[in-house]
């Protein structure tokens, strides 16, 4: 009788722990479901910006009126217009003219806003007799056309500009002058504008009434050439089709940070066939940009 009472009180011992057992689980399932939660989805990385760049308030401020939403920041002698076009983030940059303040700007421009690519425009003077006034030039290639190392001549022996030998500032970091780096640094450095912007900007040529839109080599210089002998001789030597102080310096700092380039320029004078300046050529250089930023960013993967 005693060892029956005890297999009961077993029984019964192990009834009960698997009844509180079986609560507990029930209990904690029950509190499981009733949790209030919220799901965070990772991070998307930030759209890299467009920047439009040019010199002169003609040059740029046409295109900082397409943008939405705009605010505008000042550094230096650069004004940089943020705002959208078509939904994508674009940075106009007011550059100011002239080598310095374009490199200057670029470089700033590039640390500011990290843009996906860069497009150089505004207006330019003509080198190339067959281009007219209201052409547009593509950048296939861009030179500084102000480097130059004379040859030694004594005093009274005059000047020749036309032997001046080219001088490549970035062929070596030694001497570019004297020494056994200045040889070196005897020839032309062109910087190539980015293949894919210069397909899709020929692709929308037509689309362009003011005039021709061509590919050619755009000449960079604080200078404004009226000599046609000089002209020629760059057109020549360097095969200029237009020139202007900007495009190659802003392409040196955008291949030194690995950004996509291409200067656009429009001629708004050609004094190799009495092309006579036209400053309302500005505007149209930016509609024409317009058009290829809007096909660039209708392209673009979602």
């Amino acid at each position: 009788m005693q060892l029956v009472f005890n297999r009961y009180t077993r029984f019964s011992a192990i009834i009960t722990l698997l009844a509180l057992f079986t609560h507990s689980v029930w209990a904690n399932t029950q509190h499981v479901h009733t949790m209030k939660r919220v799901e965070v989805a990772s991070q998307n990385a930030p759209l890299q910006p467009i920047m439009i760049q040019g010199p002169m308030p003609i040059e740029a401020e046409y295109f900082a009126a397409l943008l939405d939403n705009t605010t505008t920041e000042y550094s230096g002698n650069a004004v940089f217009y943020k705002g959208t076009l078509d939904g994508y983030p674009i940075v106009v940059a007011k550059t100011g003219k002239g080598l310095e303040n374009t490199a200057a700007a670029t470089a700033n421009g590039i640390e500011r806003y990290h843009p996906r690519l860069i497009i150089n425009q505004g207006t330019s003077g003509g080198h190339d007799p067959s281009l007219k006034v209201g052409d547009i030039v593509l950048g296939e290639r861009s030179i500084n056309a102000s480097n130059f190392k004379t040859p030694k001549l004594a005093q009274g022996e005059g000047s020749h500009p036309f032997n001046w030998l080219p001088m490549d500032l970035m062929a070596s970091e030694g001497s570019a002058g004297e020494g056994s780096s200045a040889k070196d640094a005897e020839k032309l450095r062109f910087y190539l504008g980015d293949k894919q912007l210069i397909n899709l900007a020929l692709s929308l040529s037509k689309q362009y009434k003011r005039g021709n839109v061509v590919k050619g080599t755009i000449g960079s210089g604080n200078f404004w050439n009226n000599e046609l002998d000089r002209i020629a001789w760059l057109h020549k030597n360097m095969g200029t089709s237009v020139e202007e102080m900007e495009t190659a310096s802003a392409a040196q700092i955008a291949h030194a940070y690995h950004v996509p380039f291409l200067g656009i320029r429009v001629l708004s004078n050609n004094i190799t066939n009495h092309g006579e300046y036209d400053p309302t050529t500005a505007k149209n250089c930016q509609a024409f940009v317009e058009k290829v930023v809007r096909a660039y960013i209708s392209a673009l993967p979602e």
